[in-house]
């Protein structure tokens, strides 16, 4: 399940393309449940990429620097020898 929250923004819809055309200073937040398969791999040259889908064929994509990898991996090994999710 895939829920996106698009806060305020503004599209158009024009020849089969969709523009933004509302102010920049907009945000939204993607969430992704119920995933089927994670995966890692390079992205360019200074990059890690992250892809994680869904049975339905939502997809979404993380690009992160090598230290926020590690910092994400830190906290993964915090939360296996805290947790009870990894119980």
């Amino acid at each position: 399940m895939l829920t996106i929250d698009l806060d305020d923004f503004m599209f158009e819809l024009q020849d089969g393309a969709i523009k933004h055309v509302g102010p920049s200073t907009r945000s939204a937040t993607v969430k992704l449940y119920e995933t089927e398969s994670v995966g890692v791999r390079e992205y360019g040259d200074k990059r890690v990429k992250f892809t994680v889908a869904d049975a339905e064929g939502n997809e979404v994509e993380i690009a992160l620097f090598p230290e926020q990898v590690a910092t994400l991996m830190d906290e993964i090994d915090r939360l296996r020898d805290d947790s009870p999710v990894f119980e």
